[in-house]
């Protein structure tokens, strides 16, 4: 078993470190940055849309540097863009070092933390989607807390992989084992408590806190970030997952629709043939 670090050690040292970024991340705004004709607040958003770790990079550094004046809190990406500049971003919250590069000697953990990437990018949309559908006119804030939700098992898997590696193992041999009993066996801790010690030593906005916090899950916007994370985690495991069921229903239940229709209108988004006489295929 690896060596246990207690929650504070990792809380200290993902609240100092430089945090890693995707490689596609990286090339994309360096192609930006190249071409003034396509370089806008917007088309840099855009990226920073799609890599959980480099919105929490220019998160962090925008509350680490906000003016006294400020009264709100920025939550929206390309808001903070705006309020920074450009050339602020560029200069100052470089994208590297690379995920890629930090796990080049553990190719098995690289594949994996790039699909909690991709899960946490699916959640945001599927929140983002439904925060539309309920007439949210700050729905980027419900897509944003919804791709962060599962910030701190994407920095474990880049900082700690042979943890997070030893944690899927027991899973996989013991089924019945939940997640976070498994990651307090090999932690010490569960990542949804370093999560939120996390949020709180970056600095985060409070709302991000609140919407990112599944024990709030009566707020009708939470509750939208929970299903979300919820829908694209198990989803994840295959359309046959047994969990997808209640999902949809619990779906349904947020969006005032039968989970017949939930069920119908997630397959056609994910390009899938629906069958409702058979919810779990």
């Amino acid at each position: 078993m690896s060596e246990v670090k207690s929650l504070e050690y990792w809380v200290g040292l993902l609240s100092h470190a430089d945090l890693p970024v995707l490689k596609q991340t990286a090339r994309e705004l360096a192609e930006l940055r190249e071409d003034d004709r396509r370089l806008t607040a917007n088309s840099v958003a855009e990226v920073i849309a799609r890599d959980p770790i480099m919105t929490v990079k220019l998160l962090r550094y925008l509350q680490k540097h906000k003016h006294k004046i400020q009264t709100t809190e920025i939550v929206q990406v390309e808001q903070a863009l705006l309020m920074l500049g450009l050339g602020t971003f560029f200069n100052k919250i470089a994208p590297e070092p690379l995920a890629e590069d930090m796990l080049r000697s553990h190719l098995i953990a690289l594949p994996r933390m790039l699909r909690v990437v991709h899960r946490s990018h699916r959640a945001s949309e599927y929140a983002k989607d439904w925060a539309v559908r309920l007439r949210d006119l700050h729905y980027e804030e419900v897509r944003i807390a919804a791709l962060l939700h599962d910030i701190a098992e994407i920095l474990m898997w880049c900082f700690a992989p042979d943890s997070m590696s030893e944690i899927r193992e027991m899973r996989h041999k013991d089924r019945t084992l939940r997640s976070q009993s498994a990651q307090e066996l090999v932690l010490g801790f569960n990542l949804i408590e370093l999560q939120k010690e996390l949020v709180v030593r970056w600095s985060l906005p409070q709302l991000l806190f609140t919407l990112m916090n599944d024990y709030g899950s009566d707020n009708p916007r939470v509750r939208n970030v929970v299903l979300a994370a919820n829908l694209a985690r198990h989803s994840a495991r295959g359309w046959d997952d047994a969990a997808l069921p209640d999902d949809y229903k619990d779906i349904g239940g947020l969006l005032r629709m039968s989970a017949e229709d939930v069920m119908e209108m997630i397959y056609v988004d994910a390009g899938l043939v629906c069958d409702i006489n058979q919810p779990h295929r």
